[in-house]
């Protein structure tokens, strides 16, 4: 079960299936996780809703902390086995989970110690609201070791060509989490109901399961690769390399995430539901990027073990069987959200004002499904090649640019919040257009003209 795989051989779109297919998997276990949450909580009510929204915004950032060291894994890992190197990877897989550790700890210690005005800054106006998203923070804050640590080590085996194993862990780690879900947050027998505070912990106990399953099975591999002392002496030099790789990419990740908590204070003058209906209804347009991201990841790991070893027209032919596969399911999800907007909405929720809200969001919000799977495939075939730096620059401009755009669409034009969705949209366009483009000059021109990259 833990043994890496070979993706420089074989036929290209099998391979990239097979490895793309349990990403794919773990991304939508991500996804579940979410909604699992969003469904047991929405049961108690928008102001319950908006309190676990407001507070997942720092889950949301400490993904990008998470970035630093997973990508650097992802890549490192793929491109030293590509050029079989295989101590080297290790080395790299050592210090991705010495980085993440150390982000750990201190990220955890900040959100405990200033939670309560970082919940503030929200200005939700609504004394219970805040007062549950500050008792979600403390729990998930105390519990985020088990957070970060899982998708540096779900990197690690995904940049070894094995996508399964980590699959089939979180899965675990998902069917954890359905079960605790209900029980915590609603209650059974000696069980209180602990409402949205139920919904962190149980987070937080399937996500250390999830943990302690993956050092069983790293620790009892038959691969020697995955048998990684994590107490040998930090290296600083190869923590320097992953951080300049990850660095971009976190950069973007942090800048969005704090650009949503400043889209959610546009939207928050608009009440409670309308926060309740732009976290519910991203979680349920992650249907897309979460699968985009999924594939993506196998696209990262795919062109870094060819790039290692130097199989460039492996990479492009990789590249395009991804981009063909996007397409379609971009084009999907585009119809599936937006005519079944207000089913989809309906299974949550029940206020119908919430439900009119966050239909409108996933209407607006699907014309840009397909241009997301474009940007996130390109992201990922950028990532794979080492060059973080691109991805990361057309993403920062545009979801920078969603503010001034949500500003001016809903109070000068006055469309209210259809103008903040819309912003969103439009941003989400012109980042898959504009890095297509870069990708298309960056890369395929050069492969064309020189058969290298």
């Amino acid at each position: 079960m833990g043994e890496k795989v070979n993706l420089t051989h074989g036929k290209i779109s099998t391979t990239l299936t097979r490895l793309a297919i349990p990403i794919m998997g773990t991304s939508f276990v991500q996804m579940t996780y979410n909604i699992t949450d969003m469904f047991w909580v929405g049961k108690l009510g928008s102001n319950s809703l908006a309190a676990v929204g407001t507070a997942g915004f720092f889950s949301w950032f400490a993904f990008s902390l998470i970035l630093l060291s997973k990508v650097g894994a992802e890549v490192f890992v793929a491109q030293h086995l590509g050029r079989n190197d295989e101590e080297g990877a290790q080395n790299y897989a050592r210090s991705a989970i010495h980085l993440n550790l150390i982000l750990a700890a201190g990220y955890g210690l900040l959100l405990l110690l200033f939670r309560e005005p970082l919940i503030a800054f929200f200005n939700l106006g609504d004394a219970g609201v805040i007062k549950m998203a500050v008792g979600y923070l403390t729990i998930v804050a105390s519990g985020i070791l088990f957070m970060f640590i899982n998708p540096v080590l779900t990197s690690i085996f995904n940049g070894s060509g094995n996508s399964k194993t980590p699959f089939m862990i979180n899965l675990v780690g998902l069917g954890t989490n359905m079960i605790l879900d209900p029980l915590l947050i609603r209650g059974i027998g000696p069980i209180p109901a602990l409402g949205v505070y139920g919904a962190a912990l149980a987070t937080i106990l399937a996500q250390l399961l999830v943990t302690v399953i993956f050092i069983f099975i790293m620790a009892t591999s038959r691969d020697p690769f995955f048998k990684i002392n994590i107490f040998r002496k930090v290296d600083y030099t190869r923590i320097r390399n992953i951080v300049k790789l990850g660095f971009p990419v976190g950069i973007q990740n942090g800048l969005f995430s704090i650009i949503g908590m400043i889209i959610a204070r546009i939207i928050s003058v608009y009440g409670p539901g309308a926060i309740a209906a732009q976290k519910l209804g991203s979680q349920i347009e992650s249907i897309t990027w979460m699968t985009a991201n999924g594939y993506s990841t196998a696209i990262s790991a795919f062109v870094g073990q060819n790039y290692g070893a130097q199989k460039y027209e492996r990479i492009m032919k990789g590249y395009a069987a991804g981009l063909r596969l996007m397409s379609i399911i971009g084009v999907a999800t585009t119809l599936f959200l937006y005519f079944y907007a207000e089913q989809l909405f309906g299974i949550f929720v029940s206020e119908p004002e919430t439900i009119a809200m966050g239909a409108s969001y996933l209407m607006i919000i699907a014309i840009s499904q397909w241009f997301s799977t474009l940007e996130i495939s390109n992201q990922g075939a950028f990532n794979g090649l080492g060059k973080t730096v691109y991805p990361s620059v057309v993403g920062i401009v545009f979801n920078v640019l969603r503010i001034p755009m949500a500003y001016y669409f809903s109070r000068n034009l006055g469309m209210g919040l259809n103008g903040v969705w819309w912003a969103i949209t439009i941003s989400s366009v012109f980042k898959g257009l504009v890095l297509f483009a870069f990708f298309y000059i960056i890369v395929i021109r050069k492969y064309r003209k020189t058969g290298i990259i």
